[in-house]
């Protein structure tokens, strides 16, 4: 089985600790699903154990783990409970975005500190928002007030800081995005419990809702043209997807090893068929989250439009690949894998979450083709 390769090694043994906090989630799971309810428990285990602090750097006071070691960790979690590892990929994608920005040279203290020191957990809401973003904000006194509904937000009832944008929609020249965070504990902040899906039922990305919410003009982080493309999103799917995609290919890993388990005995031509098609697949899926890893270069990537375009072409390969691989083991294992008794049903519908991750197949294509023709990219 491949694995995502890096020569750095940090005190922390962070797939053993994964696997560790993995085997005492997976019990748990099936009901979850059930209910829809995320494993709140989980979360507080994640900020005790030092993991929602793995990716910031030792001289920040972080765990130190790589880029790489971090998608391990993913990958590993995810195959103990797959709707906990997306949630936390959504925390670990932010930090891995200032990890990038602290790599080149730029000031990423006041977000390390609060993780460090906080043990916070960053809630996403950038795949809803993309270029063009959501809600409103207007002018006040010493900042901004901010109306919006941002959904989905993984993992929203474990966070405690929202990281997200506004619309500044009577900006001279023409709207602006404004990105800022926000703690989830200031007033006009609230959940609505809105998530009901056919999988990752119980990753809790229910719907952020702000009120009249106040944001002062220092925690602004970034102030650009509304629906044009920026290279921020450069840094933000080179550091993303690896890790997002490392926790769908534990899913996958879940899959393969049941059906391997429930194939045991059997030599029907077919099966061993089928088998072999499974590992084709999956080998394709991990190889590229593989090379994804690789190519960002523990976060010292170049974040051009060009290597956007690479990342988001390896994105659909894996997502493509992943979801056959947990099909090919539902086919493998015959009608016993369909049944809702099955845990390779709950894999099958959860691994279809990688879909809808940016970009979607069709955009994605769009984007790449454009970056390789040197073309402006459109999201």
């Amino acid at each position: 089985m491949t694995t995502m390769q890096d020569t750095t090694t940090t005190a922390t043994d962070w797939l053993a600790l994964a696997r560790r906090i993995g085997e005492t989630l997976e019990p748990g799971v099936a009901e979850r699903d059930r209910l829809g309810e995320i494993d709140l428990a989980a979360f507080e285990a994640f900020r005790a154990e030092g993991v929602t602090a793995a990716l910031v750097p030792a001289e920040a006071g972080g765990g130190g783990a790589s880029h790489a070691e971090t998608g391990r960790f993913l990958r590993e979690l995810g195959r103990h409970d797959g709707a906990s590892a997306v949630a936390l990929s959504m925390h670990m994608h932010l930090v891995a975005a200032q990890v990038w920005r602290h790599r080149h040279g730029l000031d990423a203290s006041a977000l390390f500190r609060k993780v460090v020191e906080g043990r916070a957990v960053l809630v996403s809401t950038g795949a809803a928002d993309w270029i063009g973003s959501s809600g409103s904000a207007r002018k006040a006194d010493g900042g901004w007030r901010v109306n919006a509904r941002k959904s989905p937000a993984s993992g929203c009832e474990a966070g405690t800081v929202l990281v997200t944008s506004a619309r500044w929609e009577l900006a001279p020249g023409g709207p602006r995005v404004l990105h800022f965070a926000v703690p989830m504990t200031a007033e006009g902040v609230r959940i609505e419990k809105t998530w009901d899906t056919l999988g990752l039922r119980a990753t809790g990305s229910h719907t952020v809702v702000l009120e009249e919410v106040f944001v002062p003009d220092a925690a602004v982080s970034l102030e650009r043209r509304a629906d044009v493309w920026h290279p921020v999103w450069n840094v933000i799917l080179g550091a993303a997807m690896p890790l997002i995609l490392a926790a769908y290919a534990g899913i996958a890993d879940a899959a393969v090893a049941r059906a391997l388990e429930a194939a045991k005995g059997r030599t029907d031509p077919h099966v061993l068929q089928l088998l072999g098609e499974m590992l084709n697949t999956h080998t394709t899926a991990v190889d590229t989250v593989d090379a994804m890893f690789r190519d960002a270069d523990d976060l010292r990537f170049e974040a051009t439009d060009s290597f956007a375009g690479r990342a988001l072409s390896r994105k659909t390969v894996a997502a493509d690949a992943l979801i056959a691989t947990v099909r090919l083991a539902i086919e493998a294992t015959g009608g016993g894998g369909y049944a809702r008794s099955s845990d390779l049903e709950r894999l099958y519908r959860d691994v279809h979450g990688v879909l809808f991750h940016p970009l979607p197949r069709a955009r994605q294509t769009t984007f790449s083709g454009r970056a390789a023709l040197g073309l402006a990219p459109v999201g």
